[in-house]
C-alpha cells in the first residue's frame, strides 16, 4: 500500500514523531536540531542566541480571542520564551490565496503589528506569494524568530530530576475549543475564547526564580499530554499528573464532555508548562497568579522514578491511567 502524508502527521503525536525520525532526521540531524527543542540555541560572537520558525494554517483564520496574525506572532514569541530567550526580531512570510479580500489581509497585518508591539519584537523581513484560487485556504503564514538567551537561566532535559514539580500557567484546552466552535458553527458563541497570547513577559516575571526552573515548553499541538510524552520519551524518569489539580474552565469541560474530547490533548496557545525545583514550586505559582496571563496557574504533577518514559494520570477518583501519545488528530488545522 502506498504511504501518503495524512493530517495526523501534523498533530504533534506518534505520526509526527515517526516523520521526524524516519524522514527528516536522516538528512538534517545535527547537534543544533537533535534536542528537538522549540528553538535552536547556539552562540554567535559569544552571545547565546535562540532561533525558531513555525507555520500557521489555522482554520478559520478568525476565532474568538484571536486570528491567524496574532497567533503567528504569539506562537513564535512563545517558542523563544520557553528557551529562556528574550524575543527581538521576527520574519513574516505570507502565502495568500487569490480572491482574499484586501480588507481581510489588512486586518491580519494590523493584528501582527499590534501583537509584535505588545511582545517587544520587530518584524524585520518577510515575503509574499499568491496562489491560484483553490490552491490554498485564504492565507498561510510562516514566521521565524530570533532572541537572546539570558545567562541567568539554564534549561535542559538533563536538569529534570525525580521530585521536580510540574506547573501549568493556566486553564487548558480553551484555544482548541474556541476554534472548533467557530469552525463547526456549534452555537457556543464566545463562551470560550482562545488563550492566544505572547508569554515572554510572564517568564520575565519569574526572574527571581529562574535558577529553580529546569525546563519549559508551551503545550500547543497535542496538548499537555502530548508534550509531556515528548519530554519523557527515552528518559529515565516518568511523569505523574494529578487530574484534580489541572485548571479547566467549566465551559471548556462541558463542551469536551458533550463532544467526547479529552482536554488533556487539546492545543493551547497561551500557556507554559514549567518543570521546577520542588521547594520553590508554590512560590513560583504565586508569582504566576499575580499576572493576568497566569492567574489560574497550579502545580499539576511531579516527576517520578517510574515507570520511566511514561506519563500517567491520577484521576479524581484515585485510579491511574496511562496517557499515551495520540495517533489520530482530535482537531486538525488548529494552529
Amino acid at each position: 500500500m502506498k504511504q501518503v502524508i495524512r493530517l495526523a502527521h501534523g498533530n504533534g503525536g506518534k505520526l509526527t514523531q515517526e516523520l521526524i525520525r524516519n524522514v527528516f532526521f536522516p538528512c538534517f540531524n545535527n547537534s543544533f536540531l537533535a534536542p528537538l527543542s522549540d528553538s535552536a540555541v547556539f552562540k554567535l560572537n559569544g552571545t547565546e542566541v535562540a532561533f525558531t520558525t513555525d507555520s500557521y494554517v489555522i482554520k478559520p483564520i478568525f476565532f474568538p480571542g484571536g486570528d491567524i496574525g496574532k497567533l503567528s506572532v504569539s506562537g513564535t514569541v512563545n517558542d523563544l520564551a520557553v528557551m529562556g530567550a528574550k524575543p527581538l526580531f521576527i520574519s513574516c512570510s505570507l502565502i495568500i490565496e487569490e480572491g482574499l479580500p484586501l480588507s481581510t489581509l489588512k486586518k491580519i497585518i494590523w493584528s501582527i503589528q499590534e501583537t509584535a508591539i505588545k511582545s517587544g519584537v520587530k518584524v524585520i523581513t518577510g515575503d509574499t506569494k499568491v496562489v491560484e484560487k483553490g490552491s490554498g485556504d485564504s492565507i498561510f503564514i510562516n514566521t521565524a524568530g530570533i532572541g537572546v538567551v539570558s545567562s541567568e537561566i539554564k534549561l535542559g532535559f538533563d536538569r529534570i530530576e525525580v521530585g521536580d514539580r510540574i506547573i501549568i500557567s493556566g486553564t487548558i484546552g480553551d484555544h482548541s475549543i474556541a476554534v472548533l466552535s467557530q469552525r463547526e458553527e456549534l452555537g457556543f458563541g464566545e463562551s470560550v475564547s482562545s488563550d492566544c497570547a505572547p508569554l515572554y513577559e510572564l517568564v520575565e516575571k519569574l526572574k527571581p526564580y529562574w535558577k529553580d526552573i529546569k525546563f519549559m515548553r508551551d503545550p500547543t499541538r497535542g496538548g499537555i499530554a502530548g508534550i509531556l510524552n515528548e519530554i519523557v520519551q527515552g528518559r529515565n524518569f516518568g511523569i505523574e499528573l494529578w487530574e484534580r489539580e489541572i485548571p479547566l474552565k467549566e465551559e471548556t469541560m462541558a463542551i469536551c464532555e458533550l463532544l467526547g474530547i479529552d482536554p488533556l490533548y487539546l492545543a493551547n496557545e497561551g500557556k507554559i508548562i514549567f518543570f521546577v525545583n520542588e521547594k520553590n514550586a508554590n512560590e513560583i505559582v504565586e508569582v504566576l497568579r499575580n499576572h493576568p496571563l497566569g492567574e489560574k496557574a497550579n502545580v499539576v504533577g511531579e516527576v517520578v522514578a517510574g515507570p520511566p518514559g511514561k506519563v500517567y494520570l491520577e484521576t479524581i477518583i484515585g485510579t491511574k491511567r496511562v496517557l499515551d501519545m495520540l495517533v489520530e488528530d482530535q482537531l486538525p488545522r488548529i494552529c
